[in-house]
């Protein structure tokens, strides 16, 4: 799990980010509470749990609640590795950096440019 040390990085580096992992209650929660949590602090979930936040999402739509918005990763763009979390950590800086970006409910996060020349 990178979670712990990519919101440690990325906090270094001055973003505003939570890591689920590192908070007790939200690692205690239910996905659910996860979701509705992000929604009421207007932050965005980053997962690859595809399957349990997109109902999320669609539920909330529908019922008018406050939504959080969801960037969702993919284990085939970012290999899982507990040794090189960078192609994933570059990826999240990029998306955090790119003020052009038009803000969306969805969004998957692609793989960050390629800067080596």
């Amino acid at each position: 799990m990178f979670a712990p040390l990519i919101e440690a990085r990325l906090r270094d580096e001055g973003f505003d980010v939570v890591s689920v992992a590192e908070d007790r209650q939200l690692r205690a929660g239910s996905d659910a509470k996860i979701f509705a949590w992000a929604g009421a602090e207007c932050r965005r979930v980053v997962t690859e749990n595809v399957q349990h936040f997109d109902p999320l999402l669609a539920i909330a739509i529908r019922a008018g609640q406050p939504t959080a918005g969801v960037l969702f990763t993919s284990s085939r763009t970012f290999k899982r590795s507990r040794t090189n979390p960078e192609p994933l950590l570059a990826a999240l800086r990029a998306w955090l950096l790119d003020v052009n970006r038009e803000p969306q409910l969805v969004e998957w996060l692609p793989a960050a440019p390629d800067d080596s020349g």
